[in-house]
C-alpha cells in the first residue's frame, strides 16, 4: 500500500461534475478501453442510472460488444439530500480498496477498468446475471457457492492486511493510505453505534409495535456499554483492511459466483466487523422469512440453509484464516524465533486458538450491532421493509432485536457459533407482546 497516494483535494474540486446520461456518454466514448468493450457507436448505447443505494449513482451501460458499470460519488448522501454533504473522495478509497483485494481474493471482487479521481468515478466489468444477494434472500432463493467464496474473501482480504503477514512499517503505510476516508467512519461510528440507542432525529421504526422495544433500548445500560466498548474498538483497533459494508446488499451472486461490491467504507478495523456483517445480515434473513412465507412451512429448506451457512461462515472462515497464519506468516507479530521446537510450536498453536476466541467474540458483539441499526436507525434493509404487514414485519424484527441484544451484552455466553444459530431457532418461537 505504500505506492497509494493520498487523493488530491484540488484536482476533485476543480474536475468534477455530476454526470448525466449524455455527459457519462461522451466520457466514455473518449476512455478507449471502455468505448472497445463497449462496441459500436457510442450513440447506440444503452444508459440507466439504477442505484438504489445510499450514496452514490450507478449507470449500467450497454454497446453491441458489451456492457460495464459506472459508479460515480455524490457529494451528499444521495438518502437524505444536500443538507448532508460527504467527500467525494471515498471514491478512491474504494478503488484502492477494489485493486488491494483483487489481489489478495482474485476473482470475487469486480475488474476495476478505469478510475477517474477528479470526477470520483470508477468503471467496472458489469456483472451478469448476478443479483445483489439481499435480493435473491427475500426470494428464499439459496446460494451454495456463498459460503466457500465469503470465507475465502474474508480469510484472504483480513489475514495478509494484518501484522500477521506484513511488517510494521508495511502495515503503517496502509493505515496511512486509508487514513482519510474518515468521514465513511463517522457515518458508521454515529449511525451503528450511537444512534439507535438515542433520541435521533433520523431514527426510525416500526410504529407503534416497536415503540416500547425502542425505548427500552435507549434507557438500557448494560447494552450502552456494551456498544460503546465495540465503538471503543472499531475507533482503535486498527487490525486489518476491512471492507467495512458488507452486508448482503454489497454481495452480488448467482448459484455458482460470488462478487464483493462496493468497498467505499475501507480502512484499517476490527476484523470481526467485516465478519459480523456478514453473519448479521444471515441472521436477519432467517429472522425476516417468516413476514415472507404465503404458506406455514414453506420456506422452512431456505431457512434451514441459512442458519447452515452462518454456521459455515465462521468455522470456514477460522479454518482458513488459521492455515494462512500456520504457513503464510511473515508478518512482524508472533515472530517464529520465539516459538521454535516442538514446545514452542505447541504453546503458539495454543495462542492461535485464543487469538480465535477472542475474534469470536468480537463478531458476535459486531453482529448485533449490525442488526439493530436496521431495525432502529436510519438505513433499513429489505429483508424487513418488503414484508408488507406492518404488525408482521414488527414481529419479524423484535424477535431481531432480542437475539441482538443478547449477544450484544453477553456475547461472552456464545461460546459456539452452533450457540449463535440454536439462539436464532429460539427466538423464532417467541411471540412479542402485541403479537
Amino acid at each position: 500500500m505504500s505506492s497509494q497516494r493520498r487523493p488530491s483535494a484540488d484536482a476533485r474540486e476543480s474536475d468534477y461534475r455530476i454526470l448525466h446520461e449524455a455527459d457519462l456518454r461522451d466520457y466514455l466514448a473518449g476512455v478507449p478501453e471502455v468505448a472497445a468493450r463497449l462496441g459500436g457507436s457510442p450513440a447506440s448505447w444503452s444508459i440507466s442510472e439504477v442505484g438504489d443505494g445510499n450514496l452514490n449513482l450507478v449507470f449500467i451501460v450497454k454497446g453491441a460488444g458489451g456492457g460495464v458499470a459506472v459508479k460515480q460519488a455524490l457529494p451528499y448522501v444521495r438518502l437524505v439530500g444536500e443538507s448532508w454533504p460527504l467527500p467525494l473522495s471515498r471514491s478512491h478509497y474504494e478503488y484502492l480498496a477494489l485493486t488491494h483485494q483483487a489481489r489478495l481474493a482474485p476473482g470475487l471482487v469486480p475488474v476495476v477498468l478505469h478510475h477517474n479521481e477528479g470526477l470520483a468515478l470508477v468503471v467496472m466489468e458489469l456483472l451478469e446475471p448476478h443479483i445483489i444477494m439481499r435480493k435473491g434472500l427475500v426470494g428464499g432463493t439459496t446460494y451454495p457457492r456463498f459460503d466457500e467464496d465469503v470465507t475465502t474473501f474474508l480469510a484472504r482480504t483480513l489475514f495478509f492486511s494484518s501484522d500477521l503477514a506484513v511488517t510494521a512499517a508495511e502495515k503503517k503505510d496502509g493505515i496511512a493510505a486509508f487514513a482519510g476516508n474518515h468521514a465513511l467512519c463517522k457515518i458508521t461510528e454515529d449511525l451503528i453505534f450511537t444512534d439507535p440507542y438515542r433520541v435521533a432525529e433520523q431514527n426510525r421504526w416500526t410504529e407503534p409495535w416497536l415503540d416500547a422495544t425502542a425505548a427500552a433500548f435507549r434507557g438500557d445500560l448494560d447494552l450502552h456499554v456494551a456498544i460503546s466498548r465495540l465503538k471503543l474498538k472499531f475507533l482503535n483497533a486498527p487490525e486489518a483492511l476491512i471492507h467495512g459494508d458488507l452486508h448482503t446488499g454489497s454481495i452480488m451472486v448467482t448459484a455458482g459466483e460470488t462478487k464483493v461490491i462496493d468497498p467505499e467504507f475501507a480502512f484499517y478495523g476490527p476484523m470481526g466487523f467485516d465478519i459480523g456483517a456478514v453473519i448479521a445480515n444471515l441472521l436477519m434473513a432467517y429472522l425476516a422469512s417468516d413476514g415472507h412465507e404465503r404458506s406455514p412451512g414453506e420456506r422452512r429448506a431456505f431457512e434451514a440453509w441459512v442458519l447452515e451457512t452462518v454456521e459455515s461462515v465462521w468455522t470456514e472462515f477460522s479454518r482458513k484464516f488459521l492455515e494462512l497464519w500456520r504457513s503464510e506468516a511473515k508478518g512482524d507479530a508472533y515472530p517464529v524465533t520465539l516459538f521454535e521446537g516442538e514446545a514452542g510450536a505447541a504453546r503458539l498453536e495454543t495462542e492461535r486458538q485464543a487469538y480465535m476466541a477472542g475474534l469470536f467474540e468480537d463478531t458476535v458483539g459486531f453482529a448485533a450491532a449490525k442488526i439493530v441499526r436496521r431495525i432502529l436507525g436510519l438505513a433499513h434493509n429489505i429483508d424487513f421493509e418488503l414484508i408488507e404487514d406492518p404488525k408482521r414485519r414488527a414481529v419479524c424484527e423484535a424477535r431481531s432485536l432480542r437475539l441482538a441484544r443478547a449477544m450484544m451484552v453477553e456475547a461472552v455466553s456464545f461460546g459456539s457459533i452452533g450457540a449463535v444459530t440454536k439462539a436464532a431457532r429460539d427466538v423464532r418461537d417467541w411471540r412479542p407482546d402485541f403479537a
